[in-house]
Parts: structure tokens; sequence; C-alpha cells
């Protein structure tokens, strides 16, 4: 007799588990691992052999890696024209009064 779920099933089996699927241990996580140990205290201990290092190429001119942002775009910090801070609330209502259109 045909059964068309039958392949459907198996090719679940390979997809990944999810915390709704499994039991009530299962942690899935973020894949990162961990960096140290927690000790008994309640505090963390970072273990620097376990830290991801970076080596970056001695001359940079001659590499052949380049940045993901232009070196020439000077970066712009605390400049909030009109606007007292980035949590000014005047600024908040005008613009949800410009996407909702209520007053």
């Amino acid at each position: 007799m045909f059964k068309p779920t039958a392949p459907r099933l198996r090719a679940l089996r390979r997809l990944q588990l999810t915390t709704k699927q499994a039991g009530k241990d299962y942690y899935k996580g973020t894949g990162t691992g961990s960096m140290g140990d927690h000790t008994h205290g309640g505090s963390y201990i970072i273990n620097w052999d376990k830290v991801r290092t970076y080596v970056v190429p001695k001359d940079l001119r001659s590499c052949n890696l380049t940045p993901f942002v232009a070196t020439r775009i000077d970066p712009k910090r605390g400049e909030f024209k009109g606007t007292s801070g980035p949590m000014d609330g005047n600024a908040y209502l005008q613009r949800w009064k410009m996407e909702n259109g209520q007053d």
C-alpha cells in the first residue's frame, strides 16, 4: 500500500531537535562553548587557553584582507541633531505620530 507520510517521517528524523521536541534536560545553547569555569561561590573564572584570539597581519597595507567598513569613514558618536540624546521623549512621540498617524 502507498503511504506518502513514511518518507517525510524519515526526513523528519534527520532534522535538528528543538526544545519543544526533546526532554526536559535538553538545552540547545548557541554552540559557542565555554570560556571558563564556574566556581563554588557563584563567580566565573575565564580560562585564557579557551578564549579565541585572532592573529592580525603585521603589515595591513600589503595584506589582501579588507575590512567590512571602509577605513575613510569617520565614526560619529554622540551627534543627535535636534534632540537632547538617543532617549529623547519628544523625538519618540514625533516618530510614533508619524508612523501611526494618530494623536
